[in-house]
């Protein structure tokens, strides 16, 4: 196997081929002649600002010389974390990520430096740097697997937190791994855990799982506040939220429960209730007042929502005016009315034309994302065009139907929404006859993309 140069090599070459003097050199890296002369002699390390100076005066990109320098520095020489921890937030930054991976799994070994590989790491995931905290959290979880710590849990949150992804079987594994890794973190912590996990459930319509994480949160909950009660140290606060938000955000997940039950008046008590909780708090700060206002907005708009879907249409034009201020819940709320639309034969075209912009602007926004909220909005947009298609077609509206079925199938293809893709399918080959040549091309198109496993 040919040997690879190493950084000293390239830089002697350029110095070499340049017709340098090892001052002038000196001059445009900004270095000392001496320092340099330490360099290429191997008497004395590089940091990394050396590095990416000494590339940048060569003329080179960022990170030419990072594989190179991880080899040299980390893995043929023994690591110093004064070294170390710059070239991981360098390689992070740059999304040079099999350069930390291959280090890590290297200095890992002897396991010297876990506790601050996860720091690092939770460094990298305040700044939204996921994958590269993402190896961190992995190797660190790795190297405490056999031990109870809350560190160890909190690495699965992570993991947990940022392996979220489009395939429905993968998201429930890891929620099932992660679960028992929950009651050994922070308490406060806790709550948004059990929070993060009721989402993802719901996601996947494991309502009776929903229910009863909800149940959970509502007592984890009021078992810290009646602790803070009690203390008479204000303490810094661990929950990403203020304590009551889970207690109300907890019965709004009961309610949401109850809505897809079918259990309507049950789920207008569960909205009384996380009003009454946000409305009795007492001088709110201006973090509080907004997450109260917030769920003030969506008890009203829940309101409507399970009478019309009750079958009581009475108060539609009120909950069409409260769509007209609240555009972030335009993609749910339609749904739902035409949804209910199509199970009472209520005419709604006047809510259509309405918002029919909206319509066509929801249809040209992309979803498609790994988190769970995007998840959700993409069965959301699912369920808005297959609705709107049954509604269409119900009217014998065939070629504005079908082409609003097209678009359901083709998300529900691209998400894996398996369900969905048999329902438009099934739609679909009742209608067929009314679809145009086009149509019935784009059709067959998405078929042939499918893995529909057929049975012999």
């Amino acid at each position: 196997m040919e040997a690879v140069p190493t950084i000293t090599i390239h830089i002697e070459k350029y110095i070499r081929e340049n017709v340098l003097k090892l001052q002038h050199f000196s001059d445009i890296t900004g270095i000392n002649v001496g320092t340099i002369s330490a360099i290429l002699k191997g008497s004395r390390p590089m940091s990394m600002n050396q590095l990416n100076q000494i590339t940048s005066a060569m003329g080179l990109e960022k990170g030419y010389f990072y594989e190179t320098y991880g080899v040299e520095s980390f893995i043929e020489s023994s690591p110093h974390w004064r070294r170390l921890e710059p070239y991981l937030h360098e390689c992070a930054e740059l999304g040079e990520l099999h350069c930390i991976q291959q280090v890590i799994t290297h200095v890992t070994d002897d396991r010297s430096y876990i506790e601050e590989l996860f720091d690092v790491a939770e460094s990298f995931f305040a700044k939204g740097l996921k994958e590269a905290a993402l190896i961190l959290y992995e190797c660190v979880a790795d190297c405490e697997k056999y031990q109870h710590s809350e560190r160890l849990a909190l690495c699965q949150y992570r993991i947990f937190l940022l392996q979220k992804t489009l395939n429905k079987l993968i998201n429930l594994n890891a929620a099932i791994k992660f679960e028992s890794y929950i009651d050994k973190l922070n308490e406060e912590m806790q709550l948004d855990a059990l929070k993060d996990l009721a989402n993802l459930y719901s996601t996947m319509n494991l309502w009776d799982k929903v229910f009863e994480l909800a149940e959970e949160s509502i007592r984890r909950t009021d078992l810290q506040i009646h602790l803070q009660s009690l203390s008479r140290k204000r303490k810094t606060r661990v929950a990403f939220y203020p304590l009551f938000t889970y207690k109300a955000y907890a019965n709004l997940l009961m309610a949401n429960v109850s809505e897809e039950r079918k259990q309507y008046k049950q789920a207008l008590k569960y909205t009384d209730v996380y009003e009454d909780i946000v409305d009795g708090i007492k001088n709110p700060t201006e973090e509080e007042q907004e997450l109260i206002e917030r769920f003030k907005g969506w008890a009203e708009g829940n309101r409507y929502l399970y009478k019309i879907l009750s079958g009581d249409f009475e108060l539609l034009y009120r909950y069409l005016d409260y769509l007209d201020i609240n555009h972030a819940e335009i993609l749910t709320v339609l749904t739902y009315i035409i949804q209910a639309a199509n199970q009472y034969s209520y005419n709604i075209d006047y809510t259509l034309n309405r918002f029919q912009n909206h319509i066509d602007q929801i249809k040209e926004e992309s979803y498609v994302q790994g988190l769970y909220n995007e998840q959700a909005t993409n069965f959301k947009y699912i369920r808005l065009f297959y609705e709107l298609a049954k509604y269409r077609l119900n009217q014998s509206q065939f070629e504005q139907g079908i082409e609003h079925l097209i678009t359901s199938l083709e998300r529900s293809s691209s998400c894996n929404e398996d369900l969905m893709c048999i329902k438009c399918i099934d739609l679909y080959g009742k209608y067929r006859n009314h679809a145009s040549k086009t149509q019935e091309e784009q059709y067959t198109k998405l078929i042939d993309k499918l893995s529909v496993p057929t049975f012999q």
